[in-house]
């Protein structure tokens, strides 16, 4: 064998033996036990702000003086969930349901939403417990509405100026079984594995489920599934994706409950995830309804990029269709059952390698959002 042809064959088995070896951390990555899940949660303290568990929320919420809390639902594993709601509600006649409103062409027999003289806006926390990048933004938000500033002691002034003019109706846990699951309280500068394994959990031989491969069993129970991520309630139900005409678990119901009796004007699902704050397409609702958060989104990113911080740019507004159309999910239920404008909104997580913001930046964003929000609606009452 000449010196060329030895060259060639060593250059080959170099290229096997890192195939082999890519191959084998690709193995490792696609794998994690709940021990291996555990030991990377990173020794910190996470800042007085910051809330990343349901512990402790109910006393906090007992001692409020400005706005009201009531229990509207108690989860398979026996927490609480909790609506707190700030600003008088306005009597109008509703002699219909919304369906059958919009089958008669008035909208109005199911609620005048226009003689309303303050727009009424429903802010529903994580479904998906370990996205409590909205329960931290929630609970500084009910801060503000008690006392003008946030958990950081910085003034909120305009922010609470512009709740005190709505009907703020906010639920901070959407998923309290959920949020309880979640171990590391944040995951700002942990990995994509650690999301993966916290958020959608395992199979049963410690494969990791991912997205959207979590949803293809549901509930997530029996021998097929593993560590059950924070997606799930302790029943294995995902309130993002419940069966709406009847109902597996306690929290979608409890959520288009206030929907439906109080009719809120606009609407926003929490969610998390590795990329840039966003705003989604809502689903299966009107191209108007499509058109008016749109609107929404880019009176918001313009906010965020005056701020400094990052975001994605506009949706495009369609109809539904191809071969993988958009699921009928918990923000396309918030229409049907009440005419609210609704949208999922996707915060950064912080995770290694994609958005990297800080858990201050974190805060920034919701509260960024919510003042965007109060704003849109309040213009149209002008």
């Amino acid at each position: 064998m000449n010196h060329r042809s030895r060259g060639k064959h060593i250059a080959i088995l170099f290229l096997i033996v890192g195939a082999l070896f890519a191959s084998s951390r690709l193995l490792a990555a696609e794998r994690m036990t709940y021990a291996q899940a555990k030991a990377g949660i990173p020794e910190r303290k996470l800042p007085d702000f910051w809330f990343g568990d349901v512990a402790g929320l109910t006393g906090r919420l007992e001692r409020l003086t400005r706005g009201e809390a009531r229990i509207i639902a108690i989860s398979p594993g026996g927490r609480s969930m909790h609506l707190i709601t700030y600003g008088p509600r306005e009597s109008v006649e509703s002699k219909a349901n919304f369906n059958s409103a919009i089958g008669a062409r008035e909208p109005k027999a199911y609620m005048d939403k226009a003689a309303r003289k303050r727009p009424v806006i429903f802010f529903v926390g994580p479904v998906h417990g370990h996205e409590v990048e909205a329960l931290t933004g929630l609970v500084n938000f009910i801060h503000v509405m008690e006392t003008g500033k946030d958990l950081r002691g910085r003034s909120q002034t305009r922010l609470r100026e512009l709740g005190d003019r709505c009907r703020l109706l906010i639920i901070p846990e959407g998923n309290p079984d959920g949020i309880a699951r979640f171990e590391p309280r944040a995951l700002q500068g942990m990995g994509r594995d650690d999301l993966r394994f916290w958020g959608q959990g395992t199979w049963s031989d410690d494969t990791l489920c991912g997205w959207p491969g979590a949803k293809r069993l549901h509930p997530m129970t029996g021998p097929e599934a593993g560590f059950p991520g924070c997606y799930f309630n302790d029943a294995g139900i995902n309130p993002m994706h419940d069966e709406y005409f009847a109902p597996m678990g306690p929290e979608a119901p409890a959520i288009l409950k206030v929907a439906r009796e109080e009719g809120p004007d606009l609407a926003v699902s929490f969610h998390s995830h590795e990329s840039t704050p966003a705003i989604l397409r809502p689903a299966f609702v009107t191209t108007e309804v499509q058109e008016d958060i749109r609107t929404l989104a880019q009176e918001y990113y313009a906010l965020l990029a005056k701020r400094n911080l990052p975001h994605a740019r506009p949706f495009t507004v369609r109809g539904e269709g191809g071969k993988n159309p958009s699921p009928f999910n918990l923000t396309s239920a918030l229409y049907h059952i009440s005419g609210a404008r609704p949208f999922t909104f996707e915060c950064p997580h912080g995770i290694q390698g994609n958005c990297q913001v800080t858990l201050e930046q974190i805060l920034d964003i919701q509260l960024t959002l919510y003042e965007a929000m109060l704003q849109h609606e309040l213009d149209k009452k002008k």
